[in-house]
């Protein structure tokens, strides 16, 4: 059953060997030379999984993936059942700072880690529901990476999603991203990211 389309690929609720499992399948672009095109959505799967398997080995919740044929582009994956954390963060009943300081040490265990996510937004992450964990899904924009531009961009990217999508808890969640963050990465580190997002954001309002 087909769950959901995206730009770059689509994904397929259904039943493996008995498990429910999220088949993630990239789509051919018909721009691209056939050839080409085959050999870029087969190293992206690949490298996509990759990162998916080094970040659960960090501790952070990720789907697990059960199998990967690369020949046709497509990872098949644990399906989460919950909440996304976009829907979740509009029940009153639920504590949004707790929830987004656990999202800053997320943030802060990959980037700690070289490891950029490159889609930060509340629709990547599900509060599981008999776990209570948050998961981080979709690493198709993922990379590995040193450079200070690019973790700060990633918190740019948080940071406009609750801009835009969660205004009303902009400051309280924000903050308290920041703060599971820096309990992480440590007050220097942190200090340099944070520095370089508000230089990120500063170029954003002049262009």
């Amino acid at each position: 059953m087909l769950y959901k389309k995206g730009a770059e690929a689509h994904l397929f609720k259904e039943q493996w060997y008995g498990r429910t499992i999220l088949k993630k399948v990239r789509i051919s672009k018909t721009y691209r030379h056939p050839l080409l095109d085959q050999r870029l959505r087969m190293a992206r799967t690949v490298h996509e999984a990759k990162i998916l398997t080094e970040t659960r080995k960090l501790g952070i919740s990720t789907p697990i993936i059960y199998y990967i044929d690369a020949q046709n582009a497509t990872i098949y994956m644990e399906f989460i059942e919950g909440t996304r954390v976009k829907e979740l963060l509009n029940n009153p009943e639920c504590n949004p700072a707790e929830i987004c300081e656990k999202i800053g040490r997320i943030i802060g265990i990959l980037h700690k880690n070289n490891i950029i996510h490159g889609d930060l937004t509340t629709s990547n992450m599900i509060l599981q529901s008999n776990t209570q964990k948050i998961y981080l899904i979709d690493f198709g924009l993922a990379e590995y990476s040193t450079n200070i531009e690019n973790r700060g961009v990633d918190l740019h990217l948080i940071h406009r999603v609750f801009q835009s999508t969660h205004f009303k808890l902009l400051e309280v969640c924000f903050a308290a991203i920041l703060e599971g963050y820096t309990k992480i990465l440590g007050n220097k580190k942190a200090t340099d990211v944070i520095q370089r997002l508000a230089e990120i954001e500063k170029r954003g309002r002049y262009h």
